[in-house]
C-alpha cells in the first residue's frame, strides 16, 4: 500500500466514524470489582519489572508503612457492617479537631471499596478502602428530613451510621422506626450530623442532604477521610489498642 493510499484510507476511516456513532446506542452498563493479586504475578516479563522498579519503591515507601491494627478483619456489607459502623464512628471521632458536636454520622457503603485485613494495617490499605478525593463534614438537617434520609437508607438497604442510630427496615426497603440516643425523632428538631461532602451534596440517593443548612464543609487536603483514618489507627496504635468493630444491631431488617 503506498502513502498516498494509506493516506485515503485513514481520510475514509475518520469520515466514516461519526456515521458509525450515530448508529450506535448504549444498551446497559455494568460494573465489577477487579482484585488485582499474586494471580497476575505467574509469568513475570523481566523488561517490565526492571522499568517499574524504581516506580516501585517509590511507591512503597507511600504505602507500607503501617498505621495500627485490627483485631479481626473488618468487611463491609448491607444493611450493616463492621467496615461501615467503624467509618461512620470515626467521623464522629474526628468531630472535635473541627469544633463541631455531632450528633451522628453517615459514611456511604458505595465509598468503601475494600476490607481492612486482620493484623497490621497499613497506610495502602487505607487507602484501598477509600480512594476517593472525599473530605468530612459538618451540616445541620431538621429531624423531617433526618427521617426522610434514614427512609432513602432504607430503600438502599443500609448505609453506615454511627453508633446510637437504631434503625428498622423491612425486607422490600421501607423504613419501620428510628431512633438516636435512644430517643424517637423529633420532626421539628434540629440534628448536626458528620458525614463526606459527596454525600452532603444529596449523592447516592441521599437527596434528604441536599435540605442542609450551616455547612461546614473544609477544603484543606488534610481534611480527607484517608488520613482521618489513618489518624484514628494511629492514635490507637500510641496507646497499644487494636482497632475493633462489629455488627451492633445498628441496623436491623425485619
Amino acid at each position: 500500500m503506498t502513502g498516498k493510499t494509506m493516506l485515503l484510507a485513514a481520510l475514509l476511516a475518520a469520515m466514516a466514524m461519526p456515521m458509525a456513532a450515530q448508529r450506535c446506542a448504549v444498551g446497559g452498563v455494568e460494573r465489577t470489582r477487579l482484585l488485582v493479586d499474586s494471580r497476575y504475578d505467574v509469568a513475570p516479563d523481566s523488561a517490565t519489572e526492571a522499568f517499574m522498579r524504581p516506580y516501585a519503591r517509590v511507591v512503597d515507601s507511600i504505602m507500607s508503612p503501617v498505621v495500627g491494627r485490627t483485631e479481626a478483619e473488618l468487611d463491609v456489607y448491607r444493611p450493616e457492617s463492621p467496615l461501615s459502623n467503624l467509618l461512620a464512628d470515626i467521623l464522629l471521632w474526628a468531630a472535635k479537631d473541627y469544633g463541631e458536636e455531632p450528633v451522628m454520622a453517615v459514611y456511604n457503603m458505595g465509598g468503601m471499596r475494600a476490607s481492612l485485613p486482620k493484623g497490621d494495617v497499613t497506610y495502602g490499605d487505607v487507602l484501598q478502602v477509600a480512594p476517593f478525593e472525599n473530605k468530612i463534614c459538618f451540616l445541620t438537617l431538621t429531624g423531617d428530613a433526618l427521617l426522610q434520609l434514614f427512609g432513602q437508607m432504607a430503600a438502599v438497604g443500609g448505609e453506615g451510621v454511627s453508633r446510637g442510630v437504631e434503625l428498622v427496615i423491612t425486607p422490600d426497603g421501607r423504613l419501620k422506626s428510628a431512633r438516636l440516643g435512644g430517643k424517637a425523632i423529633d420532626p421539628a428538631a434540629h440534628y448536626r450530623i458528620a458525614t463526606i461532602d459527596y454525600l452532603a451534596e444529596g449523592n447516592d440517593r441521599l437527596e434528604a442532604f441536599k435540605l442542609k443548612t450551616a455547612l461546614n464543609a473544609p477544603r484543606a487536603k488534610e481534611n480527607d477521610t484517608r488520613f482521618i483514618i489513618s489518624a484514628y489507627f494511629r492514635e490507637k496504635a500510641s496507646r497499644g489498642q487494636a482497632v475493633r468493630a462489629q455488627v451492633e444491631g445498628r441496623i436491623r431488617v425485619e
